[in-house]
């Protein structure tokens, strides 16, 4: 079974952040900017979580 590298992952969730922001911005004019923010919140704390789990792993 092949595992994601923790940079990918991390960058995959900064590139749905992104494209979040941009598609709420281009398509919906900004009327969505609670639900993306609450989005990128979400995923930016996941990813913080994740980040740390792995280094406390590689750390030992």
């Amino acid at each position: 079974m092949t595992y994601l590298k923790t940079y990918t992952i991390l960058f995959i969730l900064l590139f749905i952040m992104h494209t979040t922001t941009l598609v709420n911005v281009t398509i919906f004019n900004g009327e969505w900017n609670g639900n993306v923010l609450f989005l990128s919140t979400t995923l930016f704390v996941t990813a913080t979580f994740y980040f740390a789990i792995e280094r406390r792993a590689n750390k030992r």
